[in-house]
C-alpha cells in the first residue's frame, strides 16, 4: 500500500467520507511513519543478499537492519550457477560413486567409511576451535565481521531483516495489516485527546473524544500485546 492509500483508508473509517477530520494529510503522514517505526523492531521477515566474501564487510550504506544468518554460496561440489567446481569435494559423495561402479567393492567402501568418520571428526574439531560462518554485526560502525573456519569462499549470502524507510517497502500482507491497525489506533488516540482538550457544558451536542480515546488506547494495547507474544527474534539484538 502507498502512503495515500493508508491515509485515505483511515480517513474513510474515521469520517465515513462525510465528516471533516481535525488532522491534515501531512499530520496523518507523520502518525503513519511513527507507527512504522514502532513495528520495525518486531518485523522478522528476512531478505537475502549475495556479496563478495571478506572478513569485514561494510554494510553501513545498505538497508540491513539486523543480520540473522550468513551462508556459503559454494557447496562441496562448487558453485553450480557459475560452473566453478573448485570447491571442496564431499568425500562421501565421491566414495558412493566409486562403490557402485564396476570397479568399486564393499571392502573399499568399509575402509573409506573409517576415513570419512575421521574426516567428519576433524571438521567438528575445526568448527569447535573456529566456527565456520560465525559473524558479528557492529551496529555503530556498520560493519559485518565473518569468520571462515576453513577455505575462504569467493562469495557469501547474507540473510537479514531490512530497514523500512518507506511504508511501500512493507510487502507482507500480515505486516501491512499490522501497520494499518497501529496507524488507526494511534490516530484515534490523537483525535481523542484533541476532542477532550476542552469541554462545553452549554452545547446541545457533545464530542466523542472520550469514546474514541478509549477505543484507540484499547486497540493499541491489544496490538502491542499481540506483537509481544508473537514476536520471533531470529537475529542478534546486541
Amino acid at each position: 500500500m502507498t502512503e495515500k492509500e493508508y491515509i485515505e483508508s483511515i480517513k474513510l473509517e474515521l469520517t465515513g467520507g462525510i465528516l471533516t477530520l481535525e488532522l491534515t494529510d501531512e499530520q496523518l503522514e507523520k502518525v503513519l511513519y511513527l507507527s512504522l517505526q514502532e513495528i520495525q523492531r518486531f518485523i522478522d521477515t528476512t531478505e537475502f543478499m549475495t556479496v563478495p566474501y571478506a572478513s569485514c564487510i561494510d554494510i553501513d550504506n545498505t538497508k540491513i537492519s539486523s543480520v540473522s544468518r550468513v551462508y556459503r554460496v559454494e557447496g562441496y561440489v562448487g558453485d553450480t550457477e557459475t560452473g566453478n567446481h573448485q570447491g571442496v569435494m564431499d568425500p562421501m559423495y565421491v566414495q558412493t560413486w566409486m562403490a557402485f561402479t564396476n570397479g568399486g567393492t564393499m571392502y573399499n567402501l568399509n575402509d573409506y567409511l573409517l576415513n570419512y568418520a575421521a574426516y567428519n571428526t576433524m571438521l567438528q574439531v575445526r568448527n569447535t576451535t573456529s566456527t565456520d560462518m560465525v559473524f558479528k554485526q557492529d551496529h555503530q560502525k556498520g560493519k559485518l565481521y565473518i569468520n571462515s573456519g576453513f577455505d575462504k569462499p569467493t562469495a557469501v549470502t547474507i540473510e537479514y531483516v531490512p530497514k523500512f524507510d518507506n511504508v511501500e517497502d512493507v510487502k507482507s500482507n500480515y505486516w501491512i495489516d499490522i501497520l494499518r491497525r497501529m496507524f488507526l489506533a494511534r490516530t484515534k488516540i490523537i483525535l481523542g485527546r484533541i476532542r477532550t482538550r476542552y469541554k462545553t457544558s452549554s452545547s446541545l451536542w457533545e464530542q466523542d473524544g472520550e469514546t474514541i480515546l478509549a477505543e484507540g488506547q484499547k486497540e493499541l494495547d491489544n496490538l502491542e500485546e499481540i506483537l509481544r507474544v508473537n514476536s520471533q527474534i531470529v537475529y542478534p539484538i546486541d
